[in-house]
């Protein structure tokens, strides 16, 4: 017999208790539990054993210690958001909030789609201030916008996907608390889980992730790092501390040679001299930065003029820089009595460090390496217009996890383009297309027409798109140019490729500094952000940086 038990949990929205008994004999009992959730559905799936009474049954169903959770499904192929004439909307589903899935969730016209947005992490990262984030410039919650003040979103759900089933047309999502998989099905889906940072399998860097190694890459990286740094400060003022171990906990590596690394780098340099140096005297001497990059230079991507300019400033600051240096592998031995961190390096130096930040490549999401869908160094292949081949126009990846046929970089500013464009294409074209009729289901979806590319970098200022670019149905990456900054008053500004109306030259210096914090503090997505971040710097720079712990 089939029992559908509709019972109380804690969890349930709106708590509604019945029994009803009805069907044929089966070889057992299934029940489930619906509780109504945002818009839709979810439905608990739990086995009773042949032979249990209906009593049993539910009894079997309140009692968590006799529960048995087989899986949790998203019912959302009946019950659907609608538009104002009561006609279904298609659901598009995004995975990821960061720069491409975030600005993509924003830009789609909640009016014409049912747009819901799957990620761990349920805030968008501006992550150019990231670094400052790290030693106290800006304080976290002034460089990240939740995903729930998105403006008609269908719904969000903290979760990580975790399988992609092209043929059903449904995502498995894994809760990020308590682990339990669900389904949400998608009419589209557009994949923008990004990537995490790359360890290329280096001894013990995974291992000692989160104790003496740092990623640098979400919020609560940033979080940790800024922690450890103070925790090496308090601990190597102790009295009791041996030399040794003091010196240990005041050597700093940052690995990479990327903007993320250097801008870390000089904000912890500025940390350490403008205020570390005031409350911390005694230890200076003990104090050593060392930036790694086993490339031949750091800023890769910048005009070799900027790199090397970079380069001398960061070697007038007494920072140890290590071209053509791979990191071999992390030690743990007892020195003196001492158990000490060493880095090893390919070369045969050892350096020993209390604090290591690895901002050094990109590697693949578990879901894209275990999806069937075609890679290329870990990036989803995609055609021109971010379609992912063969699924007929419904599935799309953009963002740090695709690759386009022109091997774009993985970016910020390439994934945000990515997104308008895409946008674009669902607003002014794919809306057309009913997709929710049956006669379509095996219908490719029609190319759009023609879009035109986001040069410039405000919102304000996109009436200018039309007079400056050409509008094609192909994507088109528009160079706004690249920023690294110095810490307080300097930087550097390559503008010799980019397609913006303006001279193509390059800025280092204060005026770098100008143009890096007026462009990057008006691109913020809210007025509170705006407020914010100016607050923080001039709090900085008058009064200093918060040393304190918690």
């Amino acid at each position: 017999m089939t029992m559908m038990v509709m019972a109380l949990f804690p969890s349930a929205a709106a708590v509604r208790s019945s029994l009803v008994a009805c069907s044929a004999i089966k070889r057992y009992w299934a029940s489930s539990i619906s509780s109504i959730s945002g818009s839709g559905y979810w439905y608990y799936q739990v086995h009773v054993n042949v032979g249990a009474s209906p009593t049993a049954a539910f009894s079997t169903i309140a009692s968590s210690s006799n529960q048995e959770v087989i899986d949790v499904t998203h019912h959302d192929t009946i019950y659907r958001n609608t538009n104002s004439s009561g006609n279904p909307k298609p659901r598009v589903v995004i995975l990821g909030s960061g720069w491409a899935g975030f600005t993509l969730a924003r830009r789609l016209h909640k009016s014409l789609f049912d747009v819901r947005v799957v990620s761990p992490a349920n805030h968008f990262l501006f992550t150019p201030l990231l670094p400052s984030t790290a030693v106290g410039t800006l304080e976290f919650r002034a460089i990240q916008e939740p995903v729930r003040t998105i403006q008609g979103l269908g719904q969000y759900y903290q979760a990580k996907a975790r399988e992609i089933q092209l043929d059903k047309q449904i995502v498995t999502c894994e809760d990020l608390y308590k682990g339990v998989k669900f389904d949400v099905s998608y009419d589209y889906l557009c994949i923008a889980g990004g990537m995490k940072s790359n360890t290329f399998n280096t001894h013990n860097i995974q291992r000692l992730e989160g104790v003496v190694v740092f990623f640098l890459k979400h919020l609560y990286h940033a979080r940790q790092i800024r922690n450890r740094i103070l925790e090496c400060f308090e601990r190597a003022s102790n009295p009791t501390i041996p030399t040794v171990q003091r010196d240990r906990l005041l050597s700093f590596i940052v690995v990479g040679g990327g903007p993320t690394s250097c801008e870390f780098m000089s904000e912890l340099h500025d940390f350490i001299n403008k205020d570390v140096a005031k409350w911390y005297p005694d230890l200076m001497k003990h104090i050593k930065l060392t930036l790694v990059e086993a490339g031949p230079g750091i800023l890769g991507s910048f005009d070799k003029a900027l790199s090397d300019y970079y380069l001398k400033k960061l070697n007038e600051k007494n920072i140890d820089v290590r071209l053509n240096t791979a990191v071999a592998g992390v030690d743990e031995r007892y020195i003196e009595g001492e158990q000490i961190t060493v880095a090893r390096f390919a070369d045969g130096t050892e350096v020993n460090f209390g604090t290591m930040v690895w901002s050094a490549g990109l590697a693949p999401v578990r879901l894209i390496t275990n999806s069937n869908l075609n890679l290329d160094r870990g990036r989803i292949i995609v055609d021109d217009y971010l379609r992912v081949p063969d699924t007929r126009g419904r599935v799309f990846a953009l963002g740090d996890c695709a690759v386009t046929p022109d091997k774009l970089p993985p970016t910020a500013t390439v994934a945000e383009q990515q997104a308008l464009y895409l946008a674009d294409c669902f607003n002014t074209y794919y809306s057309k297309f009913d997709v929710l009729d049956t006669k379509n289901a095996m219908v490719e979806l029609p190319l759009p027409g023609d879009v035109t590319p986001y040069l410039m970098p405000w919102n304000i200022l996109s009436f200018l798109n039309k007079l400056l670019c050409n509008s094609s149905p192909k994507f088109q990456y528009q160079n706004r140019g690249a920023m690294a900054s110095m810490g307080f008053g300097g930087g550097v500004v390559d503008l010799k490729q980019t397609h913006l109306p303006s001279p193509k030259t390059t800025i280092s210096g204060a005026a770098s500094y100008l143009v890096w914090t007026s462009t990057y503090l008006t691109k913020q997505l809210s007025i509170q952000n705006m407020i914010l971040i100016p607050m923080y710097w001039f709090k900085a720079l008058i009064f200093g940086r918060d040393i304190s712990r918690f």
